[in-house]
Parts: C-alpha cells; sequence; structure tokens
C-alpha cells in the first residue's frame, strides 16, 4: 500500500467565529467547530483509513479536533510546538476588521498574506515553514518513506507550510490555498515518496 498523509485543520474555534488573529494563543471549538471535527472523523471512517502515526500541535483546539475525529485520546499521539499555528505577535487577540481600519487594508493584507513579512513581534508565513520542515523532515518524512498512514491535525497556516513542504504549492501560489475548517484532505504517495494524489473527503 502506497504512503497517505491525511491533513486536517481544527474545527472552527471561538476567535475564528469572531474573525480575531488567533495564533498561539489556546481558544476553545465553537459547537459548530466541534459538529465539524467529528463529520471530519466519519468522513475518514468511511474512507476506511487507519492511521499508523497521528501528529497534532501543542493548541488545545487542534488536540481536541483531533480526538473527536479520530475516536482517540491526546495519550495516543504526538503533540509539537512545531506545529503550532503561526505567531501573529502583537496582532494576537485583535479583530481583523478592525485592525484593518486601523493599520490600513494593504498592510494588513501584506501582514497575513505575504509570504516573507511578519506582523509586529510575530511569525511570517516563511518561519513557518522552516519550523514545520524541520520537524516533518525530522518526525514524518522517513514514515511516509516507510510506506505508513499519517495524520497531522493542525492549524490553517500550519497546513499551508504542508502544502509547501510537499511540494504541491510555492510561495508564489500559496495564497490560492484556503484550508477549510474540520474537513480532511488527503495525499497519497509513490514509491519515490513523491505525491500522486492529493483529494478532499
Amino acid at each position: 500500500m502506497p504512503a497517505k498523509l491525511v491533513l486536517m485543520r481544527h474545527g472552527q474555534s471561538l476567535w475564528n467565529l469572531e474573525n480575531r488573529f488567533t495564533g498561539f494563543k489556546d481558544v476553545p471549538l465553537t459547537p459548530a467547530g466541534e459538529e465539524e471535527a467529528i463529520e471530519g472523523g466519519d468522513k475518514i471512517e468511511d474512507a476506511n483509513i487507519k492511521f499508523d502515526a497521528v501528529f497534532t500541535s501543542t493548541l488545545e483546539r487542534a488536540i481536541y479536533t483531533t480526538e473527536l475525529a479520530l475516536n482517540k485520546r491526546r495519550t495516543e499521539f504526538t503533540m509539537h510546538d512545531d506545529l503550532r499555528e503561526r505567531d501573529y505577535g502583537d496582532l494576537t487577540g485583535l479583530n481583523k476588521a478592525e485592525t484593518a481600519k486601523k493599520y490600513g487594508d494593504e498592510q494588513v493584507h501584506i501582514w497575513r498574506r505575504s509570504y516573507d513579512v511578519p506582523p509586529p513581534g510575530g511569525e511570517s508565513l516563511k518561519d513557518v515553514v522552516n519550523r514545520v520542515r524541520n520537524y516533518y523532515d525530522r518526525k514524518i518524512r522517513p514514515l511516509i518513506n516507510d510506506g505508513k498512514t499519517v495524520f497531522i491535525g493542525a492549524h490553517g497556516n500550519t497546513l499551508r507550510a504542508m502544502l509547501i513542504i510537499l511540494g504541491v504549492r510555492t510561495p508564489e501560489n500559496i495564497n490560492e490555498a484556503e484550508i477549510p475548517t474540520g474537513k480532511p484532505l488527503v495525499f497519497e504517495f509513490d514509491a519515490n515518496g513523491k505525491v500522486a494524489k492529493e483529494y478532499y473527503l
């Protein structure tokens, strides 16, 4: 069997709902986010995908989503800071629309969507790619190379970084990739460890 990697962004969080920059802040799922996680898990079960290894960030919204989706306890998977959301620094907790009024739409767009310009006190997407790539190369890629099936429960920007690491997006076109909450994204690999298929369940 070819290796599989399933990426899943956490279900809707309270600050997603309130349109706030979340970053490293621990914010709970909304009831709708819990439902998204369960529905994502149902799709994985319907596809009969069984995991050899499960990874999440250390933020509660990703951990709880993974527990709900896979019907597993957090003691059964590996959590690491390198899989956390992008650090939004001084923007953390601020409403996105209010921040745009304060700093201007163009500046906020640069902070949110440029590849290598960080928000004040925070990380650029390039920074996130570097930390996620380091962890992926050490802990996850060897499993993929060994033909295993792996789950990563994480965040929008963590998973956008993964798309670059996997070679299916580039820094130039990553902004075209929107990662929906609670929807499993599956990658199947060929014998050389290259992505052969990419699809949502």
